[in-house]
């Protein structure tokens, strides 16, 4: 039997993100550290944030379970590597 991680963590919403940066200037570019693993911001990578999209979620019917009748607004933040140079993947 394989142990599970339990992960949980506190989803921000938007008062909280506009509350963290009400004071930076509007040029402050926003960095975005990825967990390697849940919960691991040790050895995170940094990214840039370069998009946001608004976005519906909705839950198809599985095979296991029926489509759920809620949906689910929400704003998608999109991030890329940080500016620099990196070697060309083949």
């Amino acid at each position: 039997m394989t142990d599970v991680f339990d992960h949980t963590p506190q989803v921000w919403n938007a008062a909280q993100l506009r509350e963290a940066i009400k004071d930076l200037p509007d040029d402050t570019p926003i960095h975005i550290g990825v967990a390697e693993d849940p919960g691991d911001f040790g050895g995170y990578r940094e990214s840039v944030l370069v998009d946001a999209h608004h976005v519906e979620n909705w839950w198809p019917a599985t095979g296991t379970a029926p489509e759920r009748a809620e949906k689910e607004k929400a704003l998608t933040l999109f991030a890329d590597w940080t500016p620099g140079e990196y070697d060309l993947l083949d």
